[in-house]
């Protein structure tokens, strides 16, 4: 059988887990799999199993290095996060908490101690993703590729609007100013200042909004516009009160939704949205999240889902889903961006 495809694979058997070295290769239109190696049921000693396999086998384990690097990563951290007996959380299930407690470790222990120059890089291709799907979810159609020739060459799209163009290059700049600065209170200013960047040169209404707007498909009324200021005000509030409580996940998906629902800007909601959601992370340690385009559908029901809470309320039974949602998307895409 001809291999094209090698990875570790984890089997759990009760609370017992135990590793094979897997290859998979397609014949004849299906999928056909095949056990190269049983590794043993310690992480640890993986790396040497692997290092003593056949020297048949090497060239595909080459070949694969990266894929078997990034799962030996994350279930090392993912272990340290177990071992850690981490308290129940009424929005999120044990699986996906110690999930993002893994990145978390792995953001302070090991992304944020990298040499200066490393980390932006590293931060550089994680912002061309984040730009292009936070700017993609609110219909801008540079792709991908586009979106990385613009960041990291300079090079303009073409048959593409200056507007979407300036939506990426601002998301880059207002990321970059948030991580640089992010034990920044949280505040009116704050949030203004990240509106009023993110649309620069895109949208000259700037500040909160004075007339009212209507919410496109939406299950809910945003704030009437002599209530924005108030209701914006009662957010940092509950934000402040919340902010010891909760845990930081819940806290930034929480409040996203929330400023979602009073909508207090014209234009530039969802991406000013996002992006505090992201300050809200980096400014309680832990790393930054991309909401994937390609699971808007999926984001947007699960915003809806929470739709019903009260302005100051966040019970689980509203919030469970949304957080749960925000969750995968952090450990589903974090060690392909971190590592």
């Amino acid at each position: 059988m001809r291999r094209s495809m090698v990875y570790i694979y984890k089997k759990v058997i009760g609370d017992k887990e135990y590793y094979y070295l897997r290859a998979s290769v397609r014949k004849d239109g299906k999928i056909v799999v095949k056990d190269i190696k049983y590794l043993g049921n310690d992480l640890h000693s993986i790396r040497a199993g692997l290092a003593n396999l056949p020297s048949t086998y090497a060239a595909e384990i080459r070949k694969a290095y990266k894929t078997i690097n990034r799962f030996l990563e994350a279930n090392t951290y993912l272990e340290k996060a177990k071992a850690l007996k981490l308290k129940k959380n009424e929005y999120l299930s044990t699986a996906s908490l110690e999930g993002l407690e893994a990145c978390r470790i792995h953001w302070r222990d090991a992304f944020l101690k990298l040499d200066e120059l490393t980390r932006e890089e590293v931060l550089k291709d994680f912002l061309i993703e984040f730009a292009y799907n936070t700017t993609s979810l609110e219909g801008n159609t540079i792709t991908l590729e586009q979106a990385r020739n613009l960041l990291a060459e300079n090079q303009t799209p073409k048959n593409k609007s200056l507007r979407e163009v300036y939506d990426l290059q601002n998301t880059e700049r207002v990321f970059f100013t948030l991580f640089r600065d992010a034990s920044r209170e949280l505040t009116h200013e704050l949030i203004c200042e990240v509106h009023d960047a993110l649309l620069e040169n895109i949208d000259t209404r700037t500040g909160y909004r004075t007339t009212d707007v209507r919410v496109f498909k939406a299950s809910f009324k945003s704030t009437p516009a002599p209530y924005v200021a108030e209701d914006m005000d009662a957010l940092l509030r509950w934000y402040r009160a919340h902010e010891r409580t909760l845990h930081p996940f819940v806290l930034a998906t929480a409040f996203h939704h929330k400023l979602e629902k009073i909508h207090p800007f014209m234009d530039g909601n969802g991406r000013t949205g996002r992006m505090l959601l992201n300050h809200i992370l980096l400014s309680h340690g832990h790393p930054p999240l991309i909401i994937r385009k390609k699971n808007r559908l999926l984001y947007l029901e699960k915003l809806h889902a929470a739709d019903a809470s009260p302005l100051l309320e966040v019970k689980p039974e509203r919030y469970a889903a949304l957080v749960e949602f925000d969750a995968r998307e952090q450990t589903g895409n974090y060690w392909n961006l971190f590592l």
